[in-house]
Parts: structure tokens; C-alpha cells; sequence
């Protein structure tokens, strides 16, 4: 297994604002978050190769509807990805690879960049997240959303594990709502629409709406089918 170094620091002022697309019709990844992928598209394994000697960033995109007429073209995708950096890879037979990938920043697709290679790149910015507001009106969200959270464990496999696994009482609101936002298992709609949104308060309201219904519903959201996810294929 090859492996990257134990950096795992993100600078938005040292970034180049140039990223690798790597389009999926049925993952969105989140900050903060590390996803499995099985890369085996020619274009798929050259981006791969790219990103491993150079800085290590892969930028996930979600495509948009109507995809399916060009999958193998250049497809439309929704304009906010999450830019991940390569944490481990592995070599499999037939020109495959395995690697794990970090999810680190929202970033907002501000132009496709002319073909130079057989995968897709574009410029990019960084969407920081936004705390607008009072402290005590997001202590207040922080704690509705953990709660809601709790209510709905009995009903989600191996979650006691994931829920100690944040930290709810120290982690801050951002990486509380994109941590769960990923692990549940949401139309893939909703979840284009909460890795959208910068506002951590306005995100927060949102997932909270999520959970509060599910709550009351006999067929509650559950999580993402096999988390901790498997490996995804391209």
C-alpha cells in the first residue's frame, strides 16, 4: 500500500484554485468525512496518477440530471463539490486502484478549464464555512441536532459507534451537520443541497428539518446502506 505523508493540513491561501473533477451520478462527499473509492476508467486512473505526484486533491462532483446521454463525454455537474485529498492508495490487478479519500473543503465550480488531459478539471473557489449570528442561538441548534440524532439510534445500525465517534459535545456545528449529513442516508438530492450550503446555522435548520421528520415516521432514514461505506466504485 502506498501512502501519502501525515500532513493532512488544508490552506485555502496556498491552494491553486485548479482542481481534478472526478463526476459521480450517486455520491456526494462532505468535509471531514473519508470515502472508499474503486478507480478502474482509464480517464478515472489517469486523474489518479495525476493527483498522487503532484498535491494530492480530487475535487467530487456530483452530475447533474440528465447525465446518463454523456456519461462518457463531459456532463453537466451541479456546481458546488467537495474537494478531498488522497490519504492512502493501492495497486489492484487489471489497472485498478483502491485509495481512501479525505474530505476537506466545499468548493464552488467557477469554470471548466480546457481538455488537457482524458479526465476533467476546473477552477475552483473555497466555501468556507459561514457562522453568522449569536453563539447562544447556535449552542441551541447544536444541541436540538444532537438530540434529534439520539432519538433516532435505536433505529440505525451500529450507530452508538458513529455517534461516539463525533464527539458531539466538542465538535463544532459544521462537522457535526456534514458528518451526519453523509452518514445518513438522504436523497441524494438533499444531499447535494446541504454540501451547497456555507451557512452552518441555515445548514444545521435543514438537517434538523430532516431528522425531526424522520422521527416521526415509521420508515425513519436510516444510514447510508453499508456504513461505513464500502468501497464506491467509479
Amino acid at each position: 500500500m502506498s501512502q501519502t505523508g501525515d500532513d493532512l493540513a488544508f490552506s485555502s491561501e496556498e491552494f491553486s484554485g485548479r482542481a481534478r473533477l472526478f463526476p459521480l451520478p450517486n455520491l456526494v462527499l462532505f468535509p471531514h468525512v473519508i470515502q472508499p473509492l474503486h478507480i478502474f476508467e482509464p480517464r478515472y486512473v489517469e486523474l489518479l496518477r495525476d493527483a498522487i505526484q503532484s498535491d494530492k486533491l480530487i475535487a467530487i462532483s456530483l452530475l447533474a440530471p440528465g447525465w446518463e446521454d454523456d456519461y462518457d463525454g463531459r456532463p453537466a455537474i451541479e456546481p458546488v463539490a467537495c474537494l478531498g485529498r488522497v490519504l492512502t492508495w493501492q495497486t489492484q490487478p487489471s489497472n485498478r486502484y483502491n485509495l481512501l479519500l479525505l474530505g476537506l473543503r466545499r468548493v464552488q465550480v467557477v469554470r471548466e478549464l480546457p481538455p488537457a488531459h482524458s479526465f476533467r478539471e476546473a477552477e475552483v473557489s473555497v466555501l468556507e464555512d459561514e457562522y453568522p449570528g449569536g453563539s447562544k442561538r447556535r449552542a441551541e441548534l447544536h444541541r436540538r441536532l444532537v438530540a434529534a440524532f439520539e432519538k433516532m439510534l435505536p433505529r440505525i445500525q451500529d450507530s452508538n459507534e458513529l455517534f461516539n465517534q463525533l464527539a458531539v459535545d466538542t465538535v463544532s456545528l459544521g462537522t457535526l451537520t456534514d458528518v451526519i449529513s453523509y452518514a445518513l442516508d438522504l436523497n441524494i438530492s438533499d444531499k447535494q443541497a446541504l454540501l451547497a450550503e456555507p451557512n452552518v446555522d441555515l445548514r444545521a435548520k435543514i438537517l434538523l428539518k430532516h431528522l425531526e421528520q424522520a422521527c416521526g415516521k415509521s420508515d425513519a432514514i436510516s444510514l447510508a446502506a453499508g456504513f461505513p461505506p464500502a468501497f464506491s466504485a467509479n
